[in-house]
């Protein structure tokens, strides 16, 4: 009597064949949806970013009407200052580099192995967007090769200036405050255009930790922050 052939997935390399293929296939089609947000956002201001929805989710579990403040405004309406105070801070070439700063990335890995824990990302403004955009705060290695993935898709298919623009409108800067508008009247009641450079240090300088410093805005450590920021901006080259 003939021996019944196997079914497809009983067979045990068959299943790993077939679990492989639905995992790639997974896989790019993430991507794709990555890529399609990407591409809309080239031209479209984002309404909501990934992060922003963790935090507004935060802010309703304790006071369920709880709204963001957040406005987008071009990148002309955004004040030099901030912009320079901002790459001084954050990341001094990126005008220069595709992405990923490899000088930032090996001073912050020597720094975690000094420190004997994670202190420092060595992320530049395109990886942080990557991450704000789309990704968790949660840091593992599977989030940061993901955000290495959209980070490339970023630099590749946005300018610099674009890259910057949307950054700037969708960083956290404080507790549901959101982008350089709201932070601009959050904390000294004047649009972003009108930040003058002390003001556009101090706010660069909350960057980091802008929840904590929301709520101790005479911290010591923002004035030591802010005054090293100052003292940089001179230097610092704008897209």
């Amino acid at each position: 009597m003939p021996r019944p052939m196997p079914r497809p997935f009983t067979h045990p390399l068959a299943a790993l064949k077939w679990g492989l293929l639905i995992l790639i296939g997974l896989f790019l089609l993430t991507q794709l949806w990555f890529l399609g947000w990407v591409l809309w956002w080239k031209w479209v201001p984002p309404q909501e970013t990934h992060f922003m929805s963790l935090r507004l989710a935060e802010l309703r579990q304790k006071q369920p009407d709880a709204r963001l403040k957040y406005q987008w405004v071009p990148y002309a309406r955004i004040s030099p200052h901030l912009k320079r105070a901002i790459i001084a801070a954050e990341d001094a070439h990126f005008v220069d580099h595709e992405g990923f700063d490899w000088e930032g990335i090996q001073k912050a890995l020597e720094k975690n192995q000094k420190r004997g824990r994670f202190v420092a990302g060595g992320s530049t403004i395109s990886q942080q967007l990557a991450k704000n955009l789309f990704l968790s705060p949660t840091r593992s290695m599977l989030r940061k090769g993901e955000e290495a993935l959209i980070t490339l898709m970023i630099e590749t298919l946005w300018d610099k200036q674009r890259i910057f623009e949307v950054y700037l409108n969708v960083i956290e800067w404080g507790d549901g405050v959101f982008g350089a508008e709201a932070a601009a009247r959050h904390y000294h009641g004047i649009s972003a255009a009108q930040l003058n450079a002390f003001q556009a240090a101090r706010l660069a300088a909350m960057v980091p930790n802008p929840r904590f410093y929301d709520r101790n805005r005479n911290a010591p450590g923002l004035a030591r922050k802010t005054a090293i920021i100052l003292a940089r901006m001179g230097g610092a080259e704008m897209p």
